[in-house]
């Protein structure tokens, strides 16, 4: 009974809690979200436009040490409610939103100065915990090469709450709820502000989700007020825990307490006639085509087939119910169902326990973290490889399906492009993945493999020259009329190699010249470790570590590094258990390399 009362006050809240007096309040953001501006005045001193490099500079450069200072930070506020404090200097949603506007500014002024902070101000009609004026979203608007494409936005709500819904007092750290998709739109701003799009994305932090998605109604709204095209939205909502609460909400986790680092899951509209679960389904395509195959740790996305968990909702909804496609990421292990009010219920979302980690022994220093920054990390780069590939393709193509003797034929519509996609799935038991991806070239295709007096969902994307896939369209459904033979399912060929881009194009530490991570001895090992380490060009190195991360992906061991210039020899004593381990060495927050060890036993 608890999930259908929150879910009926989610749908009363979107649907009858208004906004008023809605604007940007930066004029150079508010005529660049509108298009209205020269993107020759938004120009990068060194153009960085092309897949290959920024989505290898994105694995490189997006960090967990970045990550976890966010974090860091933002559990001191004490609280980020949306009614609690805007004045005081340390605590409250202001000083959180006032810090956010700040490294916007900072990732802006290392980078031509091409990253536009804003706030998006609002008015709140009414709402359960009171009206109120002056509520601010923040927003980092990078400029697009095309004033006329529609922009991105991917987003994360920054306020927190603890069991009283409008507890302004309480404290309310929100770590993983949702601290973890804060950290998450901060760290793509600062690594893709140095890069160059067609089109322009808005990195916001929204206000308000815990009321009723308040934030993400009045973008939504702004939006639709101006006819400003968006060619999609990524919410990120609880993307950092690892381990199953003792509750969660269907699909839920099973059994409590259980630990997944390598699933992130994501919810969209289920609608055939919407492009919302195409749209999840093409962000699925992009990771697993272009970077699974080359990333240390792959992560797997599970497609649910529900636009959220039962009885839940998150900041995407209110862009999809005024026509904004839209999906949401989430852990696929979440501690809790927000279920506060029930007196059994241990797990730390919507309470003061949604931190970042336990100090168990008491020498100030956390010794158990709530939310895995590595888990984070790869998280954020499906985020921001998806990001960078809306943001370089083209759009969608126009088609129409002809249901004949024939056969069931895809024919394209509009101006041409190298190659298309067919992505097909059966309707009966109809499973949210296709069933069947095919490629194809020309403007029409006759679909393989159907079976007479069938139900399909058939949908299309387009490929551009340079093997970059427009997101899938809305899917029609078909029921045939004849069969069809086999065909050639899609090999996906368009896989990138990091290791194909010189380091001219991908300046990383990565470079045999500068840092060199030699070997690890011995290796098997059944105690002690030695790790040599050579640096040949010294830079003034602020911070070295080696990180031991276990197969999959968790941290279990971090290790602070002085490293001169020369050879070093690091010597390690094993404090873990039998098994494969992968060493991650990080100079100044880049990774240098990783290499696999294996310990015998403990």
């Amino acid at each position: 009974m608890r999930k259908l009362v929150l879910l009926v006050g989610l749908l009363f809240s979107i649907s009858l809690i208004g906004q008023t007096n809605i604007s940007i309040t930066s004029t150079t953001a508010d005529n660049i979200v509108k298009g209205n501006y020269n993107p020759a005045n938004y120009t990068a001193t060194t153009v960085i436009n092309t897949q290959g490099p920024i989505a290898c500079m994105l694995d490189d450069e997006l960090s967990p040490d970045s990550l976890l200072s966010y974090l860091e930070v933002l559990e001191t506020f004490y609280t980020r409610h949306t009614y609690s404090d805007t004045l005081s200097a340390d605590t409250g949603i202001g000083a959180a939103r006032r810090w956010v506007y700040k490294k916007f500014q900072s990732f802006s002024s290392r980078n031509d100065n091409r990253l536009q902070p804003a706030y998006l101000k609002f008015d709140q009609i009414s709402n359960p915990c009171g009206p109120a004026n002056g509520l601010k979203n923040v927003l980092g608007v990078l400029p697009g090469t095309d004033p006329n494409s529609p922009i991105l936005i991917i987003e994360a709500h920054m306020d927190s709450r603890c069991e009283g819904g409008c507890d302004v007092n309480c404290f309310a750290p929100g770590i993983d709820d949702n601290g973890s998709g804060t950290a998450l739109v901060i760290e793509l701003a600062r690594v893709m502000s140095q890069f160059t799009f067609e089109h322009t994305i808005v990195f916001m932090l929204t206000v308000g989700e815990e009321q009723g998605l308040l934030g993400a109604e009045a973008m939504a709204e702004y939006c639709q007020q101006n006819n400003i095209a968006v060619k999609a939205v990524q919410n990120n909502d609880v993307v950092g825990g690892i381990v199953c609460g003792e509750t969660a909400s269907f699909p839920g986790c099973d059994p409590a307490f259980s630990v997944d680092s390598t699933m992130v899951r994501l919810y969209a509209s289920t609608a055939f006639l919407l492009p919302h679960q195409g749209f999840a389904r093409t962000v699925k395509m992009y990771y697993d085509e272009k970077m699974k195959g080359s990333v240390k740790v792959p992560m797997n996305i599970e497609i649910i087939n529900r636009e959220d968990r039962v009885g839940r909702g998150g900041d995407h909804i209110p862009f999809r119910a005024k026509g904004f496609t839209s999906i949401r990421f989430s852990s696929a292990h979440e501690h809790g169902d927000a279920g506060v009010s029930d007196t059994s219920y241990n797990d730390h979302q919507h309470t003061s326990r949604d931190v970042l980690g336990k100090d168990l022994n008491n020498d100030g220093i956390l010794d158990t973290f709530y939310v895995d920054v590595n888990y984070l990390k790869r998280n954020t780069l499906i985020n921001g490889v998806s990001l960078a590939m809306l943001a370089l393709g083209m759009e969608s193509p126009d088609w129409t399906i002809k249901n004949d003797a024939q056969g069931a034929r895809v024919e394209i519509t509009n101006a041409s492009s190298p190659e298309y996609r067919v992505g097909v799935r059966e309707f009966s038991g109809s499973t949210p993945d296709f069933d069947a991806v095919y490629r194809f070239t020309g403007n029409t295709f006759t679909v393989p493999d159907l079976q007479n007096g069938t139900f399909y969902f058939i949908s299309v994307a387009a490929i551009d020259a340079n093997g970059i896939m427009s997101p899938f369209t809305k899917e029609e459904r078909v029921l045939t009329v004849t069969a069809t033979p086999a065909g050639t399912q899609d090999n996906f060929p368009y896989s990138l190699d990091c290791n194909l881009f010189s380091v001219n194009e991908r300046p990383l530490l990565r470079d045999s010249k500068v840092v060199e991570f030699l070997s690890i001895s011995p290796n098997p090992t059944t105690d002690v470790t030695t790790f040599t380490i050579k640096v040949n060009e010294w830079r003034n190195t602020e911070s070295a570590r080696m990180l031991i991360l276990d197969n999959v992906g968790r941290e279990v061991q971090s290790l602070s590094l002085e490293l001169q210039k020369g050879d070093n020899k690091v010597q390690y004593q094993h404090k873990v258990k039998a098994g494969m381990y992968y060493c991650q060495l990080i100079v100044d927050g880049k990774v240098v390399d990783v290499r696999k060890m294996v310990v015998h036993h403990f």
